[in-house]
């Protein structure tokens, strides 16, 4: 091939790299656009602001189904005793606390033993899901619905996995073992169990609770980080759950429930298996498990959630926390259809087939990397005259301007639903970390996810900590 040819040919390839890039990242945000429809739709027409912790109580307190609430702790030790404190104090009929000692390396355990009167207890497992040795069982004398497992370390997955087989009640509910339940929140999302057999899982809003001040495990102020980094996922978390899980949940398309909070059918979780201990993205891998089960033995099901805030979350505070989750995350979702891509455009599995799982795909293996690599083609293939300047204008519309209008636009829905945001100013605040983050956080997040990718395809299986700086306290 002639010099000239060569020439030729790397500027078509160049303009299609760039075209295909315009694309993907175009179909991606319309995807987001149509979810910011349907979710906007769905509180004007269907969501109405939730009871009152006193009206749920009355309407419930003898329909209730008793939960088991499991809390997975690892290292814990400067906060645990706060924590249970908390989940002992939840406003809920009937329920139960199993905390699990993944192995911890410091006094976790001790704390535990000493701080509410426990002694050992020969407490049995209905189902043994857990790959790791159990050390010992420990019950308390001042709260008899404090169990307290010791176990070998074998990550989150295997001590929920553990909590999961000696639990009694009809429901289980997952959580961090930092995080902090709003008091009425088992309420709120053991609500839609009250009226539907069917339903088999149930996911919870969840806000950031960096600047918000804690006292004794409960939330006693709201606030604002003073970091942006914080911020800028404040804005993220209002877009995953106003936006994309109440518009999924809508269209029966929902495929992840948090980690940090999920309250799921036990017998399910039990007949499953429990959660998958080969994936660093165990709570999106069991929602999409549970499909395939439930549609491979031809049940009827459904997968809710509940747009109302049930639980606060400690998020990373520095960029060197946020790269460790984001490409953790990235490498689970990779796991994921890994695991399941015999479901990606099968008819079979209706419309989590079809759509769902398409819609990761889109979001988690072609996004990141054609974002990312739009920035760098687009305005050189400008510069060069291979591309009209118009095009490159377009991709930083659709990348950079249309996500502040999607982010702003979410922003409104929580002000208009659930009013959590304590003022204007911290309401400007937040609105102008919406826009602040398209420039500079959104492309490093971008770069976060291609190091997830990294991992995935050299098998990482190392658990990338995050570092916690702790709640604020009053």
């Amino acid at each position: 091939m002639s010099w000239a040819g060569t020439i030729y040919a790397l500027s078509t390839g160049i303009v299609w790299i760039a075209f295909t890039c315009f694309v993907v990242v175009a179909l991606r945000n319309l995807v987001a656009l149509a979810q910011l429809l349907i979710a906007a739709w769905v509180f004007l027409t269907r969501v109405k602001p939730g009871d009152g912790a006193r009206d749920l109580w009355h309407r419930y307190a003898d329909l209730a189904l008793p939960i088991s609430v499991i809390a997975p702790a690892f290292n814990e030790q400067l906060s645990i005793v706060q924590s249970v404190k908390a989940l002992l104090a939840l406003e809920y009929p009937e329920h139960e606390i199993i905390v699990v000692n993944d192995g911890s390396k410091d006094d976790t355990l001790g704390e535990l033993l000493r701080s509410f009167d426990m002694y050992e207890a020969q407490a049995t497992q209905i189902a043994a899901l857990q790959h790791t040795k159990i050390l010992g069982t420990y019950r308390s004398r001042r709260y008899p619905n404090l169990l307290v497992v010791d176990k070998e370390n074998g990550r989150k997955a295997d001590a929920a996995n553990a909590g999961i087989g000696f639990a009694r009640t009809p429901l289980v509910c997952i959580i961090d073992a930092d995080s902090i339940i709003e008091p009425d929140g088992l309420l709120r999302a053991a609500e839609p169990f009250m009226y539907d057999d069917r339903l088999i899982a149930v996911g919870g809003a969840i806000r950031i609770a960096n600047g918000c001040t804690i006292k004794d495990g409960s939330l006693q102020k709201i606030g604002i980080a003073k970091e942006m980094v914080p911020r800028f996922q404040i804005v993220e978390y209002l877009r995953a759950f106003l936006m994309n899980r109440v518009a999924n949940a809508h269209t029966n398309t929902l495929t992840l429930i948090s980690g940090a909070f999920g309250l799921f059918r036990r017998s399910t979780l039990v007949e499953m298996g429990g959660y998958r201990h080969d994936t660093v993205g165990e709570d999106l891998e069991l929602v999409v498990r549970m499909h395939r089960f439930m549609r491979d033995n031809r049940r009827e099901y459904r997968i809710a959630f509940v747009p109302d805030i049930v639980c606060w979350t400690e998020a990373p505070a520095a960029l060197q926390g946020l790269d460790n989750q984001r490409a953790r995350w990235q490498q689970g979702a990779l796991e994921t259809l890994q695991h399941h891509r015999g479901m990606i455009g099968n008819p079979r599995y209706g419309r989590i087939g079809l759509l769902a799982l398409p819609q990761i795909v889109l979001e988690d293996i072609l996004g990141p990397p054609a974002e990312l690599l739009g920035y760098l083609v687009l305005p050189a293939a400008a510069l060069l005259g291979l591309l009209d300047p118009m095009m490159a204008v377009a991709f930083f519309f659709v990348s950079v301007v249309f996500g502040c209008v999607l982010s702003v636009g979410t922003l409104v829905l929580e002000e208009q639903q659930l009013k959590r945001t304590p003022s204007a100013r911290d309401l400007l605040r937040i609105g102008m970390a919406a826009v602040v983050e398209n420039f500079g956080y959104r492309q490093i997040n971008l770069w976060y996810r291609l190091n997830g990718m990294r991992r995935f395809f050299r098998k990482d299986s190392t658990w990338a900590a995050v570092p916690r700086a702790g709640f604020t306290s009053a």
